[in-house]
């Protein structure tokens, strides 16, 4: 896994892990990847530096706030949105995600989960995925 910071075209920055330097190409290539916080696609890697510390140099915890940043409010409208307009198939994902991509079955909005192997046998075959910045909630199967 490789984290990478990202900014998009109206200068919104944020975060988010990929499988490998490949995979990030792979996705972004193909256009599966999108702002946290605007949804723009047109993401590229941003500058970042090496996250070096000791205890004295080791980053403060800030204090819990009930107000929601906005990306914090990006990304929970984001997860409204996934759990509204998409079928949670959970551990099936890759299996679910193939067969629409192959034409098994009919196309609709999906989201769950995969291992490593899975999502990268997917992003290799040339299957349209991405990952969320989120845990989904277990609602399904």
């Amino acid at each position: 896994m490789i984290q990478y910071a990202l900014k998009c075209d109206e200068g919104h920055q944020f975060e988010s892990w990929f499988q490998s330097a490949s995979a990030f190409d792979a996705l972004a290539k193909s256009g599966h990847l999108s702002c946290a916080v605007c949804g723009s696609t047109d993401v590229a890697k941003a500058i970042m530096s090496p996250r070096v510390s000791s205890n004295a140099d080791a980053p403060k915890v800030p204090a819990l706030t009930s107000e929601q940043s906005d990306s914090e409010k990006a990304l929970a409208a984001l997860r409204k949105h996934v759990e509204d307009n998409a079928d949670y198939v959970g551990s099936n994902f890759a299996q679910e995600a193939r067969s629409m991509y192959l034409g098994a079955t009919p196309e609709r909005a999906i989201y769950g989960e995969a291992n490593g192997t899975e999502a990268k046998a997917l992003i290799e075959d040339g299957v349209p995925v991405a990952p969320l910045p989120f845990l989904p909630n277990r609602k399904a199967n």
